[in-house]
């Protein structure tokens, strides 16, 4: 009970916090994008900090954050990888679904850092529209971060990993840096509670420009489930069969 009291509590503070960070950088923002990235990386580090003593959640950047022009594909189980990646990279933008563009606060600095809104629901149509957000985007160097199975997935649960990821590797012709994590199992999808421990994401070996399309994803399917299950054994957490 008292543990689920400090989690609604951090998560309180932590959405006034949002809002009261995006005024106060929202000057800024508007005339240089550089106050854009200022806030959102000031919020991501107020969010591990406050976790960290209010509700016992660590969290740990494990590999090489990426400083250059790559794509990052990550494992995606709740709101917090999402913190702990724009905390470390420099230029972090996203492939994001279309509706969060109208949401207050997040769709105008998520739009203002460089993100590439797409309808998820039209898979031809989304693919072409991330190809093409991201050509546009060229002016706006940075990290582009996309989530190969398009939405958040629960510790043990299992979800295909779609072709964007593939096609987007192979447009840009960039490096991709997969990412593993363990977040869901302390923070999860929906829900208050906040659970104790240490939270990871990983950075693991690049993938070089040049492979089929099919051969990588295999590759980061492969590399990404696996380091993300060692993680989640660390954390103590154990599928069930």
């Amino acid at each position: 009970m008292i543990q689920w009291l400090r989690s609604l509590i951090f998560i309180g503070q932590m959405y006034l916090m949002m809002a009261l960070m995006a005024v106060f950088f929202t000057p800024w923002a508007l005339v240089d994008r550089r106050g854009a990235f200022a806030g959102v990386r000031t919020y991501t580090k107020w969010v591990r900090w406050t976790a960290a003593w209010m509700v016992g959640l660590k969290t740990e950047i494990r590999g090489t954050p990426p400083t250059g022009e790559v794509l990052i594909a990550a494992k995606h189980q709740s709101f917090l990888d999402i913190i702990m990646i724009v905390s470390v990279v420099p230029r972090p933008k996203f492939i994001m679904k279309q509706q969060l563009k109208w949401a207050p606060i997040l769709g105008w600095y998520a739009l203002r850092i460089g993100c590439v809104p797409v309808d998820r629901g039209k898979r031809a149509e989304a693919i072409r529209q991330m190809v093409e957000g991201v050509k546009k985007g060229t002016q706006l160097p940075g990290q582009l971060i996309i989530y190969p199975q398009g939405t958040r997935v629960a510790p043990g649960a299992a979800k295909p990993y779609k072709v964007g990821s593939a096609i987007l590797y192979q447009e840009t012709g960039q490096t991709c840096i997969p990412a593993a994590t363990n977040v869901g199992v302390f923070w999860p999808r929906h829900g208050i509670y906040r659970k104790p421990g240490l939270a990871v994401v990983e950075f693991l070996p690049p993938i070089e420009p040049g492979m089929e399309q099919r051969d990588f994803m295999v590759r980061l399917e492969t590399e990404v489930e696996a380091a993300s299950n060692r993680l989640m054994k660390e954390a103590g957490f154990h599928a069930k069969d």
